[in-house]
């Protein structure tokens, strides 16, 4: 990637999650990434084919990490800890504001984008948990649909605000909604998380 279309990718990337996509203008992005409109043109046509360039960018990166974990040789529990502490990177420095927009988005090619990268996701993940219930380390009496429901079930819920204003940030609601999926209402065995 050039220089200069890396410093607008990432001047992007750090406004639209402090700000949201919405208030944030083309202008800014030139001026933190300091490049010229021109520049800016050069590589992308408007400021939505930026935000999807990044979001697949973004959404590429942490499959290969998410792959990496599954893929390795360590105890599916301890998979599942590293999956969580994955979103907690994932959704680092993200805004409520950022949140909401991407969540509920009225752009046409964000919101095919999110329902895209959204069914990909949980593709993957119900591939990886019927392999994981087939090796006894998910309890065979869960039908494995029942679990891509309820994944698809908390992604809507990310999008209520009612319940995104029970919390500071959406890092804490998506983690709280992650450990409910993994944990339950039940005390850990594990009390240092």
């Amino acid at each position: 990637m050039s220089t200069k279309r890396n410093h607008i990718v990432i001047a992007a990337k750090d406004l639209f999650y402090k700000y949201g996509i919405k208030r944030v203008t083309i202008e800014e992005i030139c001026k933190n990434a300091k490049v010229s409109k021109m520049t800016y043109y050069k590589f992308f046509q408007n400021k939505i084919e930026l935000v999807k360039y990044i979001f697949e960018t973004v959404q590429q990166e942490t499959l290969n990490k998410y792959r990496m974990i599954m893929d390795s040789n360590i105890p599916f529990n301890e998979k599942v800890l590293k999956t969580i502490e994955l979103k907690i990177e994932q959704t680092n420095n993200i805004s409520r504001e950022f949140y909401a927009e991407l969540m509920n988005s009225d752009e046409p090619d964000i919101k095919l984008m999110m329902i895209n990268m959204m069914t990909e996701n949980l593709e993957i993940i119900l591939n990886d948990y019927k392999l994981a219930q087939q090796n006894g380390d998910i309890r065979l009496d869960i039908k494995p649909e029942f679990i891509l429901y309820f994944l698809n079930h908390m992604l809507e819920m990310g999008k209520d605000e009612k319940l995104s204003k029970l919390y500071a940030n959406p890092q804490e609601m998506i983690m709280e909604l992650t450990n409910f999926f993994f944990y339950g209402i039940l005390p850990r065995q594990d009390k240092t998380k």
